[in-house]
C-alpha cells in the first residue's frame, strides 16, 4: 500500500505482510496479483456490507479481518458472482464476516450469494504463515489517528 494512509489496524497488518517477499509469495498462491483489491472488513460487519464494498471493484477482491480475540489476521479471495454456478440461497442478512470466517475455517472453500447478487460466488480462506500473524508493525511507518477527547466544548469566539 505505497502512498496510502493506513487507516486502520487491519490495513496496517495487511500492508505489513504484503511489505515481506513471503507475504507476497504466500498470497499469489492463493490468487493475489499485484494491483488487487483489498476490502479490509470488521468481525460485526455484515457479509451484505462487506460484499457490497466487494462488489464496487468488479472483479476478485481478497478480504481481510483480524479475530476480535486473538488479533489473528484472517484472509479469504472471493470471486466474482458466476453465472455458471449455480444459483445458492442468499445468505442470511445477519451474519456477520466473524460468522462467515467462522464457516471457512471449516470448509476452507464455500459457494455463497448476498442478497443483491443474482449469481453464486466463490470464497476460500487463506491459510494462515508466520509472516501473516507477525505484529512487528512500525508504528512510525503507519502512524494511527490519535483519538481526540475534548475536555471542554471551546465558547464561540474564544481561543484555545
Amino acid at each position: 500500500m505505497p502512498g496510502r494512509i493506513a487507516r486502520t489496524r487491519t490495513a496496517v497488518r495487511v500492508a505489513d505482510f504484503l511489505a515481506t517477499r513471503e507475504g507476497k509469495s504466500h498470497l499469489s498462491d492463493y490468487g493475489w496479483a499485484q494491483g488487487m483489491p483489498i476490502v479490509m472488513t470488521q468481525p460485526a460487519e455484515s457479509l451484505n456490507d462487506a460484499m457490497g464494498m466487494a462488489s464496487i471493484h468488479g472483479r476478485a477482491v481478497l478480504v481481510a479481518m483480524l479475530d476480535p480475540q486473538t488479533e489473528e489476521l484472517h484472509m479469504m479471495h472471493v470471486t466474482v458472482p458466476q453465472a455458471a454456478l449455480k444459483v445458492t440461497r442468499a445468505c442470511a442478512d445477519r451474519l456477520t464476516m466473524e460468522e462467515f470466517f467462522e464457516r471457512l475455517a471449516t470448509e476452507l472453500i464455500a459457494e455463497f450469494r448476498v442478497k443483491f447478487w443474482k449469481n453464486t460466488a466463490v470464497a476460500h480462506k487463506i491459510p494462515a504463515c508466520p509472516a501473516m500473524q507477525s505484529r512487528t508493525t512500525s508504528p512510525a511507518r503507519y502512524p494511527l489517528p490519535e483519538r481526540c477527547h475534548a475536555e471542554a466544548p471551546v465558547a464561540a469566539g474564544a481561543s484555545q
